[in-house]
C-alpha cells in the first residue's frame, strides 16, 4: 500500500528485560515488527524504529548482587548481548538504548508530575510483605510456599501453577521469601497510585477505536465492565531505578517508566539526527504515526496505562498496538530439558538467521495466536521455497546468460504480458505487508515462484542450448526467467534483506519497490553464486543438543554458586612450605590502565616493578575502572610464567580477593616501595 505522499511512522517493539539472553520466542516479535518496518522503508515511508533494554526493577538488583557486580554493569553486559543477537537477525533499529537514561528520567518525572499537578495521584498507606533479612518488600514473584487450594508446595504468592487458583500471599501456607528463605513479616508503607478509574470514558472509547485487534478489544472490555483499579505506581528502597520526585525512599515501578523508554530512545534518536523532532511525534494533535508491537501477556499496560498516562501529561496516544501470540516449538512449550528452549546465539551458531526470518513470516497473520516453530516442517519449507523454487530459478537461468552470452540479458521484454503479471502482484502483497498478513504475502509470493518455474520447465532452455541456431531464444528465456527472479526477491526482501542484497549483487542491479517495473534489458549481470543452501536435519539435531547442554551448564553453576552473603569458602589442600617458598610476591605499582577492547572483565595493567616495567591482564573490569588504579601499590606474583591470552600477553599476576559482593584489590601500607618482596 503506497501513498502519494511518504507517511511518517515511528514503531516500537516491547523492551527486552535487561536480566538474560534473547531466545526465538523473543525473536518472534522482534523479526515480526522488523518485517513491517523494511516494507514501510522499501515503499518510500519515513520510518523509525526504536528499542531498549528495561533495565530497572528488583530482579535486576538481585541478580547484580549475586554475580557481585553493580546493576549498572550488570545492564551493561546484558544490553551488549542483546545489540549483538538483534544485529546478528538483521533487527533493523534506527536506535537501541536503555530505560537506565537521562532521557527516560526526565521524561518519566515530567509525566509523572503532570499526572500529579491533575489530580489524578493518589497517596496511602498499604500493609505489604516483608523480608526482614533482606531487609525489603516483596512482590508476590518473590513469595513462595503452599497453595491454600490444592496444597501443591513452592507455588508463587499470587496463583498456583498446579490448581490455578489465585491468592494473595497472606493466604499461602507457610510462606518464605524467595530471596532469602526467611517467613516474611507484615509492615506498612506510604504508596503513591495512578488513578487509572478517571479514565474509564477515555479508555472505553479508545479501546474501541481500531487501535486494538478485535480480540484485544474484547479481553480489554472485561477490565472495563468489571471497573478499573488505581495502579501502584510506587516501590520502596533498596529498587534499582528512578527515585520519584520529592520523596526519599520511593522510586518508579519499573513498569511505569518502562514504556516510556519508547519516547526515551526517540528522544534520544532526535538528538543524534538532524531533522528530526521529538514533538512532531509525540504533541497530541501530531499526524504522524505511532504503533506498539508486543506481547498478548502485556497488552494491560499498553492498552490500558499506557494510553491514559500520555493522555494525562497532553502525549498523543498510539496510532496501534498490535499484540501476537507465543512461540511453541514441535507443538509445545518451549523445553529446557528438550533442548527447545533455543538462545539466539545458540541457534545463530548453527544456522543462518534467514531461515527463522522467512518461516516466521510465512506462519504469521494479524490476529493474537500462538505459533509452532514446527522443526521438520521449519527445514523443509525453507529448503522447499527459499532453495528449491526461488534461487532455483536463478541457478536454471544464470548459466546460460553468462557461459553463452557473457553476461548480457536479451535488449527486449520477451514475455511482456507474464512480467506484467509479476508487477500485477504488487498491490496484494503490499497490503498484505501493509496488513501484518505476512503468511498470506508468502503464499502470493511462492505462487509466482511457481508460475516462474513452470515457465522455465515449459521453455527446457536446456534442451535448446543443444540445438543449432537457437541462441536468441536462450537468452531470451533465461533473462525472462532472471527477471521474474528479480521481482520475486524485491517481494521477500522486507523478509530476507542480506538473500536480496546477494541476489541484488548477482544481477548487478537495484532492488527497490519501484524497480518492479522496470526489468532488466541489455543489461550485464555477475557470475551466480549460491544465494541460500539446503538446512540439514543433522543441523537441528546438533542446535537442540547444543542447546540442552548449554542450559544445563548454567542451571548447574545456579545451583553451585554461594548466596552472595556469603564471605568464608573452605580451605583448599594444603601444601609444604616449601612448594609456598617458591612464590616470589612483590610489592608494585600500577601505572597505566586500559580497558581491553573486546574483553567484558578484563584491565590491561602496566606495573612498575622497581626500576622495570611488566604488564598484566587482570579481570577486574567490574569492580574498578582505570583512573581507580593508576597510583595504586598492589601485590604480583613475579614468578609466574608469562601466560598468551586471547587480547596480549599477560605476565605474572595481581592479588586480589573475591566474593559475592566484589573484588577487593590486596594494597600493602603506603610505605611499601615498588620491587619489595613481600615474606
Amino acid at each position: 500500500m503506497t501513498s502519494t505522499s511518504p507517511r511518517e511512522i515511528l514503531v516500537t517493539s516491547a523492551l527486552p528485560y535487561a536480566n538474560g539472553s534473547i531466545h526465538l520466542g523473543h525473536m518472534l516479535e522482534y523479526i515480526q515488527t522488523d518485517i513491517w518496518v523494511r516494507y514501510q522503508r522499501l515503499v518510500g515511508n519515513r520510518c523509525h524504529y526504536v528499542c531498549a533494554d528495561d533495565a530497572h526493577g528488583t530482579a535486576i538488583m538481585l541478580r547484580a548482587e549475586v554475580e557481585g557486580i553493580s546493576p549498572e554493569e550488570l545492564i551493561a553486559k546484558v544490553q551488549a548481548e542483546h545489540e549483538a543477537d538483534f544485529a546478528n537477525f538483521n533487527i533493523s533499529f534506527d536506535n537501541y538504548y536503555s530505560t537506565h537514561s537521562p532521557e527516560n528520567q526526565a521524561l518519566a518525572e515530567l509525566i509523572f508530575n503532570a499526572c500529579d499537578a491533575k489530580g489524578h495521584i493518589a497517596r496511602r498507606t498499604i500493609t505489604q510483605a516483608f523480608d526482614p533479612e533482606k531487609e525489603l518488600f516483596l512482590a508476590d514473584r518473590f513469595i513462595k510456599g503452599t497453595c491454600p487450594k490444592c496444597h501443591a508446595e513452592d507455588q508463587y504468592g499470587d496463583n498456583c501453577e498446579v490448581c490455578g487458583a489465585t491468592y494473595t500471599p497472606a493466604e499461602l501456607i507457610d510462606p518464605k521469601s524467595a530471596i532469602s528463605g526467611a517467613t516474611p513479616i507484615q509492615k506498612d508503607s506510604l504508596h503513591m497510585f495512578f488513578k487509572l478509574p478517571d479514565f474509564q470514558a477515555l479508555l472505553e472509547e479508545w479501546t474501541r477505536s481500531g487501535s486494538l485487534q478485535p480480540e484485544i478489544a474484547n479481553k480489554l472490555a472485561e477490565w472495563l465492565e468489571a471497573g478499573l483499579q488505581e495502579w501502584d505506581i510506587s516501590r520502596d528502597a533498596p529498587y534499582f531505578g528512578f527515585q520519584i520526585p520529592g520523596t526519599e525512599n520511593k522510586y518508579f515501578y519499573v513498569w511505569l517508566d518502562a514504556p516510556i523508554g519508547y519516547m526515551a530512545s526517540f528522544k534520544n534518536l532526535c538528538q543524534k539526527t538532524d531533522n528530526l523532532d521529538f514533538d512532531h511525534y509525540f504533541n497530541k494533535d501530531s499526524s504522524t504515526e505511532l504503533y506498539h508491537f508486543i506481547g498478548k501477556d502485556i497488552i494491560n499496560f499498553h492498552g490500558l496505562f499506557w494510553p491514559a498516562m500520555l493522555h494525562c501529561a497532553d502525549f498523543r496516544t498510539p496510532t496501534a498496538v498490535y499484540a501476537h501470540g507465543f512461540l511453541t516449538v514441535n507443538g509445545k512449550k518451549m523445553s529446557k530439558s528438550r533442548g527447545t528452549f533455543i538462545k539466539a546465539g545458540t541457534y545463530l551458531r548453527h544456522l543462518q538467521p534467514e531461515y527463522l526470518r522467512y518461516y516466521f513470516a510465512a506462519k504469521l497473520n494479524n490476529r493474537v495466536e500462538d505459533l509452532d516453530l514446527n522443526l521438520a516442517d521449519f527445514v523443509q519449507r525453507v529448503n522447499a521455497d527459499l532453495v528449491g523454487k526461488v534461487v532455483n530459478i536463478a541457478s536454471r537461468s544464470a548459466g546460460f546468460i553468462t557461459k553463452k552470452h557473457d553476461g548480457i540479458l536479451s535488449d527486449k521484454v520477451n514475455e511482456p504480458e507474464l512480467i506484467a503479471q509479476f508487477v500485477a502482484a504488487k498491490t496484494e502483497i503490499g497490503d498484505f505487508y501493509e496488513n501484518r498478513e505476512f503468511g498470506k504475502a508468502i503464499k502470493a509470493i511462492m505462487a509466482l515462484a511457481d508460475i516462474a518455474n513452470q515457465y522455465i520447465a515449459d521453455q527446457e532452455p536446456w534442451a535448446l542450448a543443444k540445438q543449432e541456431g537457437t541462441e536468441q531464444q536462450v537468452q531470451d528465456i533465461c533473462s525472462t526467467g532472471l527477471n521474474l527472479f528479480r521481482m520475486l526477491m524485491i517481494y521477500l526482501q522486507p523478509i530476507v534483506p542480506d538473500m536480496t542484497a546477494a541476489a541484488g549483487n548477482f544481477l548487478n542491479a537495484p532492488m527497490t519497490w519501484q524497480d518492479l517495473e522496470a526489468p532488466l534489458v541489455g543489461h550485464q549481470i555477475n557470475k551466480f553464486k549460491p544465494l541460500m543452501t539446503r538446512i540439514e536435519t543433522a543441523t537441528i539435531e546438533s542446535m537442540l543438543e547444543d542447546s540442552k547442554q548449554e542450559l544445563a551448564k548454567e542451571e548447574a553453576l545456579k545451583q553451585a554458586k554461594p548466596a552472595a552473603s556469603a564471605t568464608f569458602e573452605p580451605i583448599a589442600e594444603q601444601i609444604q612450605f616449601p612448594d609456598f617458598a617458591k612464590v616470589d610476591l612483590r610489592v608494585v605499582k600500577i601505572t597505566h590502565a586500559e580497558a581491553v577492547e573486546g574483553a567484558d572483565k578484563l584491565l590491561r595493567l602496566q606495573l612498575d616493578i622497581g626500576g622495570e616495567t611488566r604488564q598484566v591482564l587482570s579481570g577486574i573490569k567490574s569492580a574498578y575502572t582505570p583512573e581507580d588504579l593508576i597510583g595504586k601499590l598492589t601485590i604480583w606474583v613475579a614468578n609466574l610464567a608469562p601466560r598468551k591470552m586471547k587480547f596480549g600477553v599477560s605476565e605474572g599476576m595481581i592479588l586480589a580477593a573475591a566474593d559475592g559482593k566484589g573484588i577487593y584489590l590486596l594494597e600493602p601500607d603506603s610505605g611499601a616501595t615498588p620491587g619489595l618482596r613481600v615474606s
